[in-house]
């Protein structure tokens, strides 16, 4: 995560990294939209321990609604603090190391199938652990299902728009791409923008089926789309010889290959792995938090 430390060439939203490779720099000019540089990956992650850990969490009624979804968030929270390449975005064809940690995802107001769906940003810090990213993750949540409550102000500012006359909702959207494109658009703007954070995540194992690879804006910052889907068992053998009931989950990650290189995240889905395997480590904040290169 950036330092809120402005220099020329600094974005509102992030900080210029200026000793990139000239391979690097020159990538976002050989593949100027998002959808050039996307790559698709999945992954099916044993989850035996991660599950019996947040099993214990739910024991505590302040944590009963705790699950896979905050656990992902946590670990992506995690490995930002070894590997924060990975908050990184591009902007002007520009690369930039994101001042924040903003995760996205879409919640329906009420589970109907023509419920109102809106989008909440949650912001993070690096320290955070999963008890943390629960806690602000459910007070967003909490917040788009009250059907009491006024539409936010992201919803507001999509149907201000949507109103408009079909020729001037294309207007309006060139003149946000320039803006963003020049680091003109308010940070007010910014900040409720759908489009513009660190990554969005979608729990598709709430809807009881797998993971999809979904897009990634033209539009906006967001390097990393996330979709995980249902819990589901393996019978294995052991090195014992025995046979094992073992939990697993399926991820479809579509990731921006401009902001870092293959090896790169190569060593997220490593961290990803491990974090698996030992889910206590989330319950306590990380000792060490790096800052990107500059």
């Amino acid at each position: 995560m950036a330092k809120n430390t402005h220099r020329a060439g600094d974005r509102k939203d992030g900080r210029l990294i200026r000793t990139l490779s000239p391979y690097a720099k020159f990538v976002p000019f050989i593949m100027p939209q998002r959808n050039d540089r996307l790559v698709h990956y999945e992954e099916s992650f044993e989850i035996t321990k991660a599950d019996r850990f947040l099993r214990s969490l739910r024991q505590d009624d302040a944590y009963k609604g705790i699950g896979f979804l905050h656990f992902i968030v946590a670990a992506y929270v995690r490995c930002l603090c070894s590997l924060p390449g990975i908050n990184r975005f591009i902007a002007g064809r520009r690369i930039y190391a994101r001042n924040s940690i903003e995760v996205l995802m879409t919640v329906k107001r009420e589970l109907a199938l023509n419920a109102e769906e809106s989008s909440i940003k949650v912001r993070f810090e690096p320290t955070d652990t999963i008890y943390d990213v629960y806690s602000k993750m459910k007070a967003a949540t909490n917040e788009i299902k009250d059907l009491s409550a006024d539409p936010n102000n992201t919803d507001q500012f999509a149907d201000m728009i949507a109103r408009l006359p079909r020729f001037l909702v294309r207007f309006a959207l060139t003149v946000l791409r320039i803006g963003d494109y020049f680091d003109l658009l308010p940070a007010s703007l910014l900040e409720l923008s759908p489009f513009h954070g660190s990554m969005i995540i979608t729990d598709l194992g709430s809807l009881r089926i797998g993971p999809v690879y979904h897009h990634i804006y033209n539009f906006g910052t967001l390097p990393m789309f996330i979709a995980f889907g249902a819990k589901y068992h393996k019978y294995e053998i052991t090195d014992a010889g025995k046979v094992e009931k073992r939990k697993y989950i399926d991820l479809k990650i579509v990731i921006d290959e401009g902001i870092c290189d293959g090896h790169y995240y190569a060593q997220l889905l490593q961290a990803f792995r491990y974090i698996f395997q030992h889910p206590e480590m989330l319950a306590t904040p990380p000792t060490t938090v790096r800052e990107d290169i500059r």
